[in-house]
């Protein structure tokens, strides 16, 4: 059986996953932030017989009424499901359906705490996790029981170096695999104690996280580069304002991190004394794959360093061949198996095989990343393949573009996408955010400084033909940029996808230029 697992980040939601896991049942937890529409194309996908939910979830003080949104997926589809189990978390007046919904408290009560685990096969799916997809059409990760578990907690162990005593935080929602594996899976397996937080980062104001970390005496910090940049715009005086003396080992995870925001996360909120572990890995991997030890590899700003032990990871070029010496770019694969590795697509092996294997007659797994392997052998993720630019014949990496705009002075966040081009093929479209307020009136001035300052950092022929400024960058409620709306912005195509997932709606007409 699949159970849909669509809650705030409480500690019953990784009880509900743990529960699935006792019992052999196989879960899929849907991010409580997304839309109806979307959980019910999971429920169907997955064939879900069960939903487990809340009442509602807090967000930058608000209720999010995930209740009614499972009530609107089952009432357009989802004919699968049979009984749906509901967490009283936010006292929301939500309506009950007879003989379908039942209280998570009303199905405990009276029950044993012990519960004999069911004994499964070692390859018998833990759980299923969908990702975005080329094509827009979620897939559905499969992954397995041993395997994963075995990824998980090697890795937390190793990474981020776990002692018993350690309070371990990661940010992220049990919704994304970050919150699997370093959440609900890794850390704990270690006998580690994990912190929660079900809310936004500058909710009731900016300095929540770092409030967190003093009161909880977190000693290990695990969040998004979004996260780093976003709080640094704010400035150092916010963090200067807790004691974080308790934090011995930060990490960062999600996308590559620029090296200003690196040195910033060293500097300000390590004390210069922590640590920093930059992870590379994917749903699809299960756990991190590239990534300093701490104690044993030497860290540098902006790259995750070097394989974990037993990955094979290497460089090559268009067909397939790796890449010779030093200073090597190229497509990152991984040459041979690892346990916490991708089984399958749910119920779409064609398309598994065709993703991720076809790409080199099915050599190698295909990371779907570009990558630049320095003369110490440190790997420099420089974003997805087809975040990859073709500029009058250059290839450039937005990430290296948004590197360079994030050094200047007043920047605090960029995301660059292509433009279709007539002469160049591609031009660069740069979505900025500024420090301190967004410019308004005329802003060429300050445009011709930027691209200047990117032409100065990496050439003539990376600088922005179109920068366009913004309050913010357009982010799903768990942080990540959604960078298939802005490709879709500087087109000027129509907005077709879903976009119930945007932290600040409000921010699509300032990207069009329309305020």
């Amino acid at each position: 059986d699949r159970v849909i697992i669509y809650m705030p980040l409480v500690p019953e939601a990784i009880i509900a996953m743990h529960g699935c896991a006792r019992i052999g049942a196989i879960h899929s937890v849907v991010f409580g932030g997304f839309s109806a529409l979307s959980l019910r194309d999971r429920i169907e996908d997955a064939g879900a017989r069960f939903v487990i939910t809340a009442d509602g979830g807090y967000r930058g003080g608000k209720v999010v009424e995930l209740k009614s949104a499972t009530d609107k997926a089952l009432s357009e589809g989802a004919a699968t499901v049979e009984k749906v189990i509901v967490l009283r978390h936010t006292a929301l007046e939500v309506p009950m359906h007879a003989g379908r919904d039942l209280w998570w408290h009303d199905a405990v009560k009276g029950r044993s705490a012990q519960c004999e685990p069911a004994w499964v096969d070692a390859e018998h799916p833990l759980f299923l996790l969908y990702t975005s997809g080329s094509t827009g059409k979620p897939k559905g990760i499969q992954h397995s029981s041993a395997g994963y578990l075995l990824g998980a907690k090697l890795t937390s162990k190793w990474v981020f170096d776990l002692k018993p005593q350690d309070v371990f935080w990661c940010t992220a929602d049990v919704g994304w695999i970050t919150g699997h594996s370093y959440v609900a899976y890794g850390p704990l397996a270690n006998g580690v104690t994990v912190v929660l937080y079900e809310g936004a980062p500058t909710f009731p104001d900016a300095g929540r996280f770092w409030k967190i970390i003093q009161d909880h005496q977190v000693s290990i910090f695990y969040t998004a580069p979004t996260a780093i940049r976003a709080l640094m715009k704010l400035g150092d005086h916010i963090p200067a304002g807790y004691d974080l003396t308790s934090l011995r080992l930060l990490g960062s995870v999600g996308e590559p991190i620029n090296p200003e925001a690196w040195m910033w996360y060293h500097r300000v909120i390590g004390g210069e004394s922590c640590p920093i572990v930059d992870t590379w890995w994917q749903t699809e991997t299960g756990a991190i794959m590239i990534s300093p030890v701490p104690g044993v590899t030497s860290t540098k700003p902006g790259s995750c360093t070097r394989p974990l032990p037993g990955i094979d990871v290497d460089v090559v070029d268009e067909d397939g061949n790796p890449v010779k010496g030093t200073e090597a770019g190229g497509y990152l694969v991984i040459k041979k198996p690892w346990p916490s590795m991708l089984r399958t697509i749910w119920r779409d092996n064609e398309r598994y095989i065709e993703t991720y294997w076809q790409r080199f007659r099915n050599r190698y797994y295909v990371a779907g990343d570009s990558t630049h392997r320095d003369a110490d052998g440190c790997y420099w993720i420089m974003g997805r393949i087809d975040d990859v630019l073709n500029v009058a014949g250059h290839r450039l990496g937005t990430m290296e573009i948004e590197s360079a705009l994030v050094a200047h002075h007043r920047i605090a966040e960029a995301a660059v996408v292509g433009r279709p081009h007539d002469v160049k093929g591609e031009s660069v479209f740069a979505f900025v955010v500024c420090k301190g307020d967004r410019p308004t009136g005329d802003t060429r001035a300050l445009v011709e400084e930027l691209r200047a300052w990117v032409a100065e950092q990496l050439g003539a022929i990376a600088k922005p033909d179109d920068i366009r400024f913004a309050d913010n960058l357009p982010k799903t409620r768990s942080g990540k940029i959604m960078r298939r709306l802005l490709r879709t912005i500087a087109r000027g195509d129509e907005i077709t996808q879903d976009i119930s997932t945007l932290e600040n709606p409000g921010i699509v007409d300032q990207l069009r230029g329309k305020s």
